[in-house]
Formats: C-alpha cells, structure tokens, sequence
C-alpha cells in the first residue's frame, strides 16, 4: 500500500489552490512539489542529488537554480534568489542538501515519523537502511496482486513496481532509502489532517 490514489489527487488540487494564496517562496516551492503528488518532493531531492556533481552534499547557487529548472520548477528568478539566501544561513554561498530537503518537508507530527518509521524498520528485514525485493519477499505478498493472480506479472515484477511506488519518478534504481520514504509519507501525511487517522490507516497498511 502506497499513498492511495484519491488522497494523491486531493493533495495535488489543494496544493495548486493554495499556491495562488501564499506569497512565502519557501511554502510556493513546497506546494509545488505537493501538486505533483505524494512523490513530488523526492522526485526534486533526486534531481538536486544529479546536480551534486562533487558528491559533497551542498549546492551552490548555479547547481540550485539548475535543479530546479530541470525539475520544472516554475520560479521567478529573484524568488529563488531568496529561497537560496532562506536555506544558505550561514552566506557560504552553499545550501546544505539535507537540510533542505527536512525544511521542505511538509511538517510531520513526531507520532506520524515513528509509525512511518516502525513501517520502514518492518520492510528493512536486512537492517541495512535500504528496502530492495529481497527484504520484500517475506513481508509483501505478492501473490494477492491482482496482476500476479491473472499471469500478467511475475513476483518479482510485483515486488518492483511496489518498490517503484516510493522511488522517484525519474530515477527508479530498485532501492528505497530511509529518506525516500519518509519524502513520501511526508506527501501523504499532508494530504490526512487527523494523525490518528493517519497512524490508523499506516498500522492496518503495514499491519503494525
């Protein structure tokens, strides 16, 4: 279980009404990522990740613009000057990539990250930090897949396409990293007002 469809198609028509009514760069550039749907943010945080061409974790005022641009980010020049200026708190003239990735983050109760949280350690049957198909193949059961059930897919497909559910968009390596799904239960929760509704509807997912 993923982010449902309808909460993702909420989330988007909130987030482009709201995009008209707020004039702080920081939340424009947030809910535009929201418009794009549960996997909007991470889909940007894969893109800055491409642009870091040195690995060094930071980017500089070129790399930032770059990304958004390659993003399709739609942004007046001097309101990324500001959102850079807003993240670079110390004036290096670098932004800490992780950093802005958490300030971008829709706000998420502490009760929200631990069942998120408790979610990822339960598919992490490895414990290294990453789910790939092999932690999969004890906890998901594919063959309830409606797609494994009529031939149309194989098990392993299966288990991909479940992984590729919280990848980004553009770069679908297989993998999904701690970060990755948080960045996407971050996308969900903003689209569920009640925690108790979203710790509810995450324990029954998971079965926690």
């Amino acid at each position: 279980m993923a982010g449902t469809a309808r909460h993702d198609r909420e989330m988007a028509i909130n987030a482009k009404r709201q995009l008209s009514a707020t004039s702080d760069p920081v939340e424009r550039l947030r809910l535009q990522c929201l418009a794009r749907g549960s996997s909007g943010i991470k889909g940007l945080s894969r893109t800055f990740r491409i642009m870091d061409d040195d690995n060094n974790r930071t980017l500089d005022l070129k790399e930032f613009m770059k990304g958004l641009n390659d993003y399709g980010v739609l942004i007046e020049k001097d309101e990324a000057l500001k959102l850079f200026q807003h993240f670079d708190r110390d004036g290096s003239g670098q932004i800490d990539f992780d950093e802005f990735l958490i300030t971008l983050r829709p706000p998420m109760s502490n009760a929200r990250k631990e069942v998120i949280m408790q979610a990822f350690r339960k598919l992490d049957k490895t414990g290294d930090g990453v789910i790939t198909i092999e932690d999969l193949r004890g906890v998901y059961n594919a063959k309830n897949h409606p797609k494994y059930q009529n031939g149309e897919w194989t098990e392993e497909q299966v288990f991909r396409k479940f992984l590729d559910s919280f990848d980004s968009p553009d770069d679908k390596d297989g993998q999904v990293t701690k970060e990755e799904f948080l960045n996407y239960y971050s996308g969900v929760s903003a689209s569920i007002e009640s925690d108790v509704y979203f710790i509810l509807m995450m324990r029954s997912a998971w079965k926690l």
